[in-house]
């Protein structure tokens, strides 16, 4: 049960509060004035105040707003002896819970403070949410000690206070959307929506009514207005990947957004106002795109304001050790085992590897050595054939025959099956191979 404290300088009219809600099973602490209030506060974690309005030291209606600045998950019930509407339109404009006429309090106020303490632990769960939501997309969890990643990062803390435009670019798998997130939870906007969008996902159509919305009416089975991600992130971040892959009347209109805040949902001929802030993404070469007519040139400047190139992972081999322990604890906490350690002849195989899916692509060997191992250590033995061959010799100094890496694929490809129950279509995800060549290695091998 929750803990509620009560302000009231009327020693008898506390004393006989606090009895009844203590019978409810409520824990009560009491205060006399204000002052000794707002230490009580300090010192106890409290769910629920009730506040008598007239105190030796302060006015409660007062009162309340101090404590909602202060504590603002903890919700505040107003007593009063003579109610008068200015001071209950007051005291919620303050952020009271209720105002309530001293008299009415008995039957009122224990099904009130079951109201405000089940208000009380939700705003404290979601708070508890955004905190970790915010630990999760801050800077500090990116991991990397490499130069090259230590200085994206501290460009991107830099722009990420104020309002511009970001363009990330770098190869596929290089982390552009957490480097997005991170700078949206780093900026003013953190408390609006971050809207995330793959440009190369949709078709022209579709990319446009998920990006403007439409009206009813705009076209076959539009039964009513739609609102598109622009407006979802109204005063938020806007997160364009793949931008490259945008069609160019669709560019057009976004630079339209850029210069001017509005743009025309579908079927409609009355602009949207909105204040987003975008971020975009690519691995593609913007300006030969331009130099090809692929993306237009004034577009470019615009979302071009600050650029910060991702780098690969060549680019900061060091850090590839420090992430495969981190994605090694993920996997053996997700699949229950006991792996704690991997070895030097396994860190050395991925250092060696080019890793043309970067970081997604070494989290996914990661994931498949872990389903592979069964002891304490990740070995080469539990890598994928494309990064054994990187080091194609054995233990004794020997190439493998062709039947030996033969039966090590199968014994790969079952134990994923098994993994994953038999569903084919995950079990090629992991194996990254295409949903046929796993049907045809299944016949090949033999496999159930």
């Amino acid at each position: 049960m929750g803990k509620v404290l009560i302000i009231d300088d009327e020693v008898k009219i506390r004393t006989l509060l606090a009895r009844i809600i203590a019978l409810e099973g409520f824990e009560v602490i009491e205060a006399a004035d204000g002052k000794s209030g707002m230490r009580k506060l300090e010192n106890s974690e409290i769910d629920v105040v009730i506040c008598d309005v007239k105190l030796p030291d302060f006015n409660g209606v007062e009162l309340t707003k101090a404590i909602k600045q202060q504590y603002p998950v903890i919700e505040v019930i107003l007593l009063t002896a003579y109610g008068n509407i200015a001071d209950g339109v007051q005291a919620i404009k303050n952020g009271a819970f209720d105002y309530i006429t001293k008299g009415d309090d008995n039957n009122k106020i224990i099904p009130l403070l079951h109201k405000a303490l089940e208000k009380s632990k939700l705003t404290k769960r979601v708070l508890q949410l955004e905190q970790r939501l915010n630990k999760k997309y801050s800077f500090d969890n990116i991991i990397g000690t490499s130069k090259a990643i230590q200085e994206a990062i501290d460009n991107a803390r830099k722009v990420a206070q104020t309002d511009a435009t970001v363009l990330l670019t770098g190869e596929t798998g290089t982390g552009k959307e957490v480097f997005a997130e991170s700078i949206h939870n780093a900026s003013a906007r953190h408390k609006n929506n971050f809207v995330a969008i793959n440009c190369a996902a949709f078709s022209k159509e579709l990319l446009e009514n998920e990006l403007f919305g439409h009206k009813a009416g705009a076209f076959t089975g539009a039964t009513k207005d739609s609102k598109g991600i622009f407006e979802e992130a109204h005063q938020g971040t806007v997160f364009l990947d793949e931008i490259g892959e945008m069609p160019l009347d669709l560019q057009a209109k976004l630079l339209r957004v850029l210069e001017s805040g509005e743009f025309l949902k579908v079927g409609d001929n009355k602009a949207t106002k909105v204040d987003v802030r975008i971020v975009a993404a690519t691995n593609r070469d913007l300006q030969n795109e331009i130099i090809s007519g692929n993306f237009r040139e004034d577009l470019y400047y615009r979302i071009a304001v600050f650029q910060i190139k991702l780098p690969s992972l060549r680019e900061r081999i060091q850090d590839i050790e420090t992430l495969a322990t981190y994605f090694l604890k993920i996997f053996a906490n997700k699949t229950n085992k006991r792996i704690t350690s991997i070895s030097k002849a396994y860190i050395e195989a991925l250092k060696k590897h080019h890793w043309k899916g970067n970081i997604r692509e070494l989290k996914n060997v990661l994931e498949r050595s872990v389903i592979l191992t069964d002891g304490t250590e990740l070995d080469t033995g539990s890598l994928p054939t494309e990064l054994r061959s990187t080091n194609p010799e054995d233990a004794d100094g020997k190439s493998p025959s062709s039947f030996e890496l033969a039966n090590a694929e199968k014994l790969h490809i079952q134990k994923v099956l098994n993994y994953t129950g038999g569903n084919k279509t995950e079990s090629a995800r992991l194996l990254n191979i295409a949903l046929t060549t796993l049907y045809r290695k299944i016949d090949e091998y033999k496999l159930k």
